[in-house]
């Protein structure tokens, strides 16, 4: 299943550029407000090299990667939960994300209008959480006005009515739900209303093609890597332009560009590593001849967890786990081996899976 993503972001920040490049789509990206009206939805592949090195080891048919889905979504303007310029029609396209990635503009163009005719990242960041606050604040009231008469005439619900009264008073003093303490909680109550300021956030900056070597030059590099640091979310800092350009090239090719322009990694390829940290996600393998299968699980997740990640019923049967990691088979090349030197081992439901975990799950149903 993939991980999803929403992509958000004021009009001209380069947001559909950057989808179009991560996913290889032809989305229209002009020098105009809302060009992107509907949402556009593409999944792509996150090239684990382990993947393919366990795929020669295993000399396998098939190769199946973790995978990232992308929501692009209409830029945001102010007021926008009132009505201007395309509403918050697009807020419920991305409710259901695991985490947002919210595209912030750095760099300066003439050429590129600024809905703001200035370039302030923290403006910009300002002006769309509000207006996801106000979304959540709009969820907040309708269940308040909805449930007001039940818990004042039989008392159900007043733990819940009461959280979501401080919910409600946190986002009023323009404060996102990430930053509310949900200790003691009843969090099960919160979690199906997918509140938008409660979700992980990772800012991408889109800097000029002078500055991608040395961001750290930007005029507003430490402002917003301030910010960022203070509401515990990720940053990275790419152009939205040139991973544009080497989308365009041949694979055998786009390596070779990276490094002429000294840039250690894809756009796509940093923003994943980053997901993954941000979401505390980790991926274990199946191998064999058939197939290598890359599984993302969170960090903490115990053997027979991980199972049912693959079926329901791996989990309901689970029995043992046979583990060895990617490096070992990597350095030892064939299982015997790893048997020979005691790197192949059975673990039972309880063992915690490892980042670069090679599983085969025996259960019974």
């Amino acid at each position: 299943m993939a991980i999803k993503i929403g992509l958000v972001g004021l009009p001209n920040v380069g947001k559909s550029t950057l989808f179009n490049a991560l996913t290889l789509s032809e989305v229209e990206a002009a020098n105009y407000p809302f060009a992107t009206i509907e949402p556009n939805i593409a999944v792509v592949e996150i090239k684990d090299e382990r993947v393919k090195a366990l795929g020669e080891l295993f000399s396998s048919k098939k190769l199946i990667y973790n995978q990232l889905q992308f929501v692009d979504i209409a830029g945001l303007v102010k007021n926008a939960s009132k009505g201007e310029g395309l509403g918050n029609k697009f807020l419920t396209n991305i409710r259901e994300v695991d985490a947002i990635v919210h595209v912030v503009r750095l760099f300066d163009d003439d050429k590129i209008i600024h809905v703001h005719h200035q370039i302030d990242p923290l403006v910009d960041i300002e002006t769309v959480n509000i207006e996801l606050i106000f979304s959540d604040l709009d969820q907040i009231e309708k269940w308040l006005k909805k449930n007001k008469t039940i818990v004042t005439n039989t008392g159900k619900l007043k733990a819940e009515y009461n959280l979501m009264l401080r919910l409600k008073a946190h986002l009023e003093t323009q404060q996102l739900l990430s930053t509310f303490n949900f200790d003691n909680e009843p969090i099960g109550f919160v979690k199906p209303f997918n509140f938008l300021t409660n979700k992980p956030v990772l800012y991408v900056c889109n800097v000029s093609e002078e500055e991608i070597e040395h961001p750290n030059k930007n005029s507003h590099y430490k402002a917003i890597k301030h910010y960022v640091k203070k509401t515990n979310s990720e940053i990275v800092f790419i152009s939205a332009k040139i991973e544009e350009e080497i989308s365009k090239l041949p694979e055998e090719e786009q390596a070779l560009f990276l490094h002429e322009l000294k840039i250690p990694s894809s756009g796509l390829n940093l923003i994943s590593q980053t997901i993954f940290h941000l979401l505390h996600l980790a991926t274990y393998f199946t191998a064999g001849p058939q197939e290598i299968h890359a599984w993302p699980f969170p960090l903490g997740t115990n053997a027979k967890e991980g199972a049912g990640i693959i079926h329901s019923d791996f989990a309901k049967g689970f029995i043992k786990a046979e583990i060895y990691n990617y490096n070992d088979i990597k350095k030892y090349k064939t299982e015997q081996t790893l048997k020979e030197n005691g790197l192949l081992r059975l673990e039972g439901k309880e063992y915690l899976l490892k980042d670069g975990d090679v599983c085969h799950f025996r259960f019974n149903i």
